[in-house]
């Protein structure tokens, strides 16, 4: 039961800039990458992910993602840097980006990560109106041929799971309601749907 059931590790890297918090950096990933038996996937919340695409791959991370509002013009040159580096690219929205500035890089992204609470503090409750987003962008992806991953952060937990799996969702990152429950590898397999079998 290593690394708790889960299927990946999410990594939340803040640079105080991006977000008014700051978390943790690549000494820190570096440790996880010893003891991590399921895949790292990083979710960088900083002003300059084209920096520390390499530092990732080295470390052992399989899936990068970051943020189009940062990334603004460099958005799909980094999503190719982020693959050419063997990675899987994942594009990033806030609750206050129109979903409709991931559709151009659909083809380009191997996943796109919808955040139900704005990024860079843990705790906060879901906003459902990143529902839509989800059935939006799920309808744009079928409308290409395209079967992407739609990954959703922010708020996630047993009362919200079915429903976002429903939507269209097929990652979800939840951070409180598993880190706080009493036997977090249980939360995650309610979570998942199913009995705990790890």
């Amino acid at each position: 039961m290593l690394n708790g059931c889960a299927d990946l590790i999410h990594l939340d890297v803040m640079d105080g800039t991006f977000v008014p918090n700051i978390s943790f950096g690549f000494p820190v990933i570096e440790a996880v990458s010893k003891i991590a038996t399921i895949p790292m996937d990083a979710h960088l919340m900083v002003v300059h992910p084209e920096r520390w695409v390499g530092r990732c791959a080295e470390l052992g991370v399989k899936m990068m993602s970051f943020h189009q509002e940062a990334a603004g013009d460099e958005t799909g040159a980094i999503l190719a840097d982020i693959r050419a580096h063997g990675m899987k690219a994942g594009l990033v929205i806030n609750p206050d980006i129109p979903v409709e500035n991931l559709f151009p890089y659909i083809g380009q992204a191997d996943y796109f990560l919808i955040m139900s609470v704005f990024a860079g503090f843990g705790g906060q409750k879901f906003i459902p109106e990143s529902l839509d987003k989800i059935k939006a962008l799920k309808k744009e992806l079928g409308s290409r041929g395209n079967d992407a991953p739609i990954e959703v952060d922010g708020g996630v937990n047993a009362e919200n799971a079915q429903l976002l799996k429903n939507t269209g969702a097929s990652i979800l990152v939840a951070g409180s309601s598993v880190f706080n429950a009493v036997d977090p590898a249980e939360a995650i397999a309610t979570l998942r749907g199913g009995t705990r079998d790890c």
